[in-house]
């Protein structure tokens, strides 16, 4: 029988990459040291050593508690240069080092770099890893650059993250919820759209919120508006994305996953029921350390001027304190059941588009109450479907009051009355606008 293959411990073993601290610079350092052949040769050590110093952008790539990479640069302006990048020997053939260069990128990426260069040796591994990521080599020196760091097209990098260009008028459709509207418009909207008179009035725009609110009241829509409006790509976040054996793999998917969106120079991103991933840690204390990842990935997102995060929740209660402390999120904004006055306006904007009967509208809002606008919506297209099945049957009958009226009684509503007071009060304990 012919012996079984085993992996090696090295094909087995996870790395993880972060910022380089203290704890790890003298491994970093005695790395680089032992690496004449392949560090780039432009700076010297202490040239290295005084960036780190100035807090300029330094990593290292962790196996267990050993430095297995490190890569340090120097930002000027939109160009940043490599001062140093090296991976121990056994860890080069599975391409850390090409995977700690490109996560160096996303952070200059999001410190407005544009342009990177490095001097590297004529041969080596370092040349042939920057070779294959992209970068080129001037003739005659040996003098490789990356130019326009920024992804070259929006479109295929919003493609490939599953997001969409969502037209404005959508903001417009949004008909009914007109406080929840204003109040979104207001905080959300208007110091990102008109930034310029919001830094002259020393406004800061929101670039992290929360909405919170009963299933179904809208928040989806919402986000999908506030996009539309901004005119920025809109790429939503399934917990269920973000897969693995256990909850470090997860975080580390959310990780990854975040590091794609820094190539977005401007984007809205929405994450749904975020309590999946970011419980108390009491009620569920599996998501504390992919609630951490995202507690730790909000400030590097934001740190640029055109990106949005938004994120949503049932059950706002539910969430890990962390999450609704101050300074996490700039808002936590409560997007609630509809009141009479919004049901009215939600019915007549369905109403419109199925019938040009007198249908009275005031009735539907008073009979719809604990309705949703997703229930609204449903309860409106079983009266167009009844009116649409008569006609077949006995001539054109457009659908009438006792249509939407048999609908409304036929139509559960997502939202109890102790759903409705547990809103209220919850925007007492949590909401901050």
């Amino acid at each position: 029988m012919e012996p079984t293959l085993r992996p090696t411990v090295l094909e087995t073993a996870e790395h993880v990459i972060r910022d380089l601290d203290d704890s790890r610079l003298e491994q970093a350092v005695r790395l680089w040291e032992n690496d004449s052949a392949g560090s780039p040769r432009a700076f010297s050590l202490a040239d290295a050593l005084a960036a780190i110093a100035a807090r300029q952008p330094a990593l290292v790539a962790l196996v267990g508690d050993e430095v297995a990479g490190a890569i340090a640069a120097r930002v000027d302006g939109t160009r940043a240069w490599v001062l140093r990048w090296s991976v121990a020997p056994e860890w080069r053939r599975l391409g850390l080092d090409a995977k700690l260069l490109r996560a160096l990128e996303r952070r200059l990426l999001a410190l407005g770099v544009r342009d990177i260069s490095m001097i590297v040796p004529a041969s080596g591994g370092a040349t042939e890893t920057a070779r294959g990521t992209g970068y080129v080599q001037h003739d005659g020196v040996l003098y490789l650059e990356k130019r326009r760091l920024h992804t070259t097209s929006a479109d295929d990098h919003v493609n490939e993250l599953g997001g969409q260009w969502l037209p404005a008028e959508l903001w417009e459709a949004i008909g009914g919820m007109e406080r929840e509207k204003e109040l979104i418009e207001r905080r959300v909207i208007l110091p990102l759209s008109e930034r310029e008179e919001a830094q002259r009035h020393g406004v800061a725009a929101a670039s992290a919120v929360v909405l919170f609110g009963p299933p179904g009241t809208g928040k989806t829509t919402f986000a999908k508006g506030v996009a539309g409006r901004l005119g920025w790509p809109f790429v939503e976040v399934f917990p269920s994305q973000l897969v693995g054996h256990d909850a470090v793999a997860r975080a580390g998917a959310l990780r990854e996953l975040f590091d794609q969106l820094l190539f977005l120079d401007s984007v809205v991103v929405f994450i749904d029921e975020v309590e999946e991933i970011a419980s108390s840690r009491q009620k569920r204390p599996e998501t504390h350390v992919i609630a951490n990842e995202l507690l730790k990935l909000i400030p590097l997102f934001r740190e640029a001027d055109s990106r949005l995060l938004v994120c949503a929740t049932n059950s706002v209660r539910e969430l890990d304190h962390a999450f609704t402390r101050p300074g996490r999120f700039d808002y936590l904004l409560p997007v609630g059941p509809p009141d009479r006055t919004a049901r009215a306006g939600i019915w007549r904007r369905y109403v419109s588009q199925i019938t040009n009967a007198d249908v009275a509208v005031d009735e539907l809002s008073e009979r719809s109450q604990f309705f949703s606008a997703a229930d609204i919506e449903f309860a409106a297209r079983k009266a167009a479907q009844a009116a649409f099945e008569r006609s077949l049957a006995g001539g054109y009958a457009p659908a009438a009051t006792a249509d939407f009226l048999a609908a409304i009684a036929e139509v559960r509503p997502s939202i109890s009355a102790a759903m409705a007071r547990e809103f209220e009060e919850d925007i007492d304990r949590f909401a901050r606008f």
